[in-house]
């Protein structure tokens, strides 16, 4: 509707009586609104607790310096406490190559870098850090059970564990995360010939690993025994414990490698495999039953040469129950 500013009676036009109305109506309201604000504020306000202070963490003197000088006196002075045997048990590895991981990460990765803190004391060193790294994928246990014996809290554990993994992917990846070359398998043709069986390339075998993620439609058709879901690893590892084709689902295909056997030329590669695999001409069973001295022979060599994929998803097995046991750590 149209109205004038002009009234001719000389009383107040409609836009100044809208204007006027607007003004009152917003006046009231923010009075209103200011006083149900106070009054809610003095009813509920005061009946809430107060927040509860957060408590801080118990700081814990460990004495780093001393787990330090005796991890090094234990295992890497002139005359050390334990033996290399029993290093190599412990560790996993020679104390030469567990050596030269440590001096490739504490001179590239930062936190395996020994450092200061405001005090002047010395902190972890490297070979306390990846100490606990290795001990917790060898043997599985938990982050906090290096604590004793190396002085370092459940928390730096895990990290050490974490920076660990990490750093060994960014260092070492390009090394050993890789397709075998032509000169692997030459090398690995060399090393089959020498153990009786030309043209193999390594052992292939399969592991249960849990699924823990697996939709709740599935569960049955991955379930087994255990009664749990599970999906089927399989693995080529060859006499070094190299694993080269880890894969979840189908095989690949073998490669073209070429290779005498009684006078006859060969094109394609094979694998050992047990008796569950099926009778393809990639795949080199044993004999169940032998009969003779040839078969008893070739039976004994076989299963021999399959020991190296048996040994290689044993040290796999260790590592996944530390990942699960560090993953549960973290989730609890």
């Amino acid at each position: 509707m149209a109205s004038s500013s002009n009234n001719p009676d000389g009383g107040p036009s409609e836009r100044d009586f809208e204007q006027y109305f607007e003004q009152f109506f917003e006046q009231k309201f923010e009075q209103y609104y200011e006083q149900t604000y106070e009054n809610l504020f003095s009813q509920y306000g005061e009946q809430q607790e107060p927040k509860k202070s957060k408590k801080k963490r118990a700081y814990v003197e460990r004495d780093r310096v001393e787990g330090d000088n005796r991890l090094w006196n234990d295992y890497f002075s002139d005359a050390p406490t334990y033996p290399a045997n029993l290093f190599r048990r412990r560790f996993r590895m020679n104390k030469s190559l567990f050596l030269h991981i440590v001096g490739k990460l504490s001179g590239e990765i930062r936190f395996f870098q020994q450092k200061n803190d405001d005090l002047g004391r010395h902190g972890l060193s490297a070979l306390q850090k990846c100490t606990a790294a290795i001990r917790l994928l060898a043997y599985g246990c938990a982050a906090d059970s290096e604590d004793e014996y190396l002085r370092l809290g459940e928390t730096t554990a895990r990290s050490c564990l974490e920076n660990f993994v990490e750093a060994i992917i960014n260092l070492f990846g390009d090394e050993y995360l890789r397709r075998p070359t032509q000169e692997d398998l030459q090398r690995l043709l060399y090393v089959a010939e020498d153990h009786r069986f030309p043209g193999m390339i390594g052992s292939i075998d399969y592991m249960h690993w849990e699924w823990k993620k697996c939709p709740t439609g599935w569960k049955g058709q991955y379930t087994r025994g255990s009664g749990k879901p599970t999906i089927v690893l399989e693995a080529v590892a060859s006499y070094d414990l190299w694993i080269w084709h880890p894969f979840f689902g189908p095989p690949g295909k073998a490669p073209q490698v070429n290779f005498w056997v009684n006078g006859r030329q060969y094109n394609l590669a094979y694998y050992l495999t047990d008796g569950i695999y099926p009778k393809w001409a990639t795949f080199i069973q044993s004999i169940p039953v032998p009969q003779g001295i040839k078969a008893s022979v070739f039976a004994e060599r076989q299963e021999g040469a399959r020991k190296d994929v048996e040994r290689a998803f044993g040290l796999k097995t260790n590592e996944r129950l530390a990942l699960s046991i560090m993953r549960k750590k973290n989730l609890a």
